[in-house]
């Protein structure tokens, strides 16, 4: 399945139907580098809530993948968790492993071939909890995530993995992001649910969520820094060559707040706000008026109730 394909039908039906690398050379000079807005790294925003590191051994993170893992949605993620390096420290801060239903073999968006590291029922016991968008979210999944978030530090969603997390009822009466073309769907699936439209990722306890796809490399960032410091943070990006600094504002995600309209020369999906081709588009008419869709999921489920969807075009 195609990434585009998994992002539609993830956010149509909520996934019913998506040795760390040693800092080589000299440290980065944290108070030269500048940010977009011309301020030091360290007077960018309020510094977030912070996590205890173990004295020794390694933080352990659960990659949760299921068929159709959106790639960068948990490899983005697993790199920052890899790159982190702390001076005199032996254990690797982060441990990194894969888990799943079974440990059968499953196929990745663009086709890369993941045999999972662990079930659930052999699983370490994690202490980070990332969920990439995906098309798994059987109800086994569902209380893994639930059971599991009982004693992590962080769980956190990315892209449409916000709809998984929130079917787990976890979310509830809570704030959380979700990729921006799904936050029509994400609104009208999960009501209860404060929906925060322009934002790079959110916290709201040990729950994160994360905006679309390249967004869970800044919240993967912003936990790095909430157990072990800015600095530590900084390096790591820095090690990367990422020169996003998204991680260092949640709210930087403001292009992506308005809510979009679709109009004759710029048209969008009348579900889930992708741009369509008019010409091999999927469409029906309604009161007299054509709407459009990126695919005939999401034509279907307009059919199934026009009234929802017509407020938001």
């Amino acid at each position: 399945m195609k990434r585009r394909e998994l992002l539609q039908r993830s956010a149509a039906f909520g996934f019913m139907a998506a040795i760390p690398f040693s800092m080589r050379g000299k440290k980065p000079d944290l108070g030269s580098m500048r940010s977009s807005n011309d301020l030091p790294l360290g007077q960018l925003t309020v510094v977030p809530s912070p996590l205890k590191p173990p004295t020794q051994g390694s933080i352990p993170v659960a990659f949760l993948v299921s068929e159709g893992a959106v790639i960068i949605d948990f490899c983005g993620p697993w790199e920052v968790f890899q790159d982190v390096s702390i001076s005199g420290r032996k254990d690797a801060p982060f441990r990194l492993y894969t888990v799943a239903e079974t440990t059968t073999p499953i196929r990745a968006s663009g086709g890369m071939k993941i045999i999972p590291d662990y079930a659930f029922d052999t699983a370490p016991a994690p202490k980070v909890i990332v969920i990439p968008a995906q098309n798994g979210g059987s109800e086994a999944t569902l209380e893994w995530i639930r059971k599991s978030t009982k004693s992590t530090d962080v769980t956190m969603s990315v892209c449409t993995g916000a709809f998984l997390l929130a079917r787990t009822g976890l979310l509830s009466g809570k704030a959380a992001t979700t990729f921006h073309s799904a936050f029509s769907d994400f609104e009208k699936q999960f009501p209860d649910i404060r929906l925060k439209r322009g934002a790079r990722f959110v916290e709201d306890g040990n729950l994160a969520s994360a905006g679309g796809l390249s967004s869970g490399i800044d919240l993967a960032l912003r936990v790095v820094e909430r157990y072990y410091g800015r600095e530590v943070a900084t390096s790591t990006a820095y090690v990367m060559e990422y020169q996003g600094q998204g991680w260092m504002n949640p709210d930087s995600n403001n292009v992506y707040a308005t809510v979009r309209t679709s109009t004759d020369g710029h048209p969008i999906c009348s579900v889930c706000d992708m741009d369509v081709d008019t010409s091999t588009a999927p469409k029906s008419v309604y009161k007299g008026k054509t709407y459009y869709f990126c695919s005939r999921d999401h034509k279907e489920l307009f059919e199934s109730a026009p009234e929802k969807f017509v407020k938001t075009t």
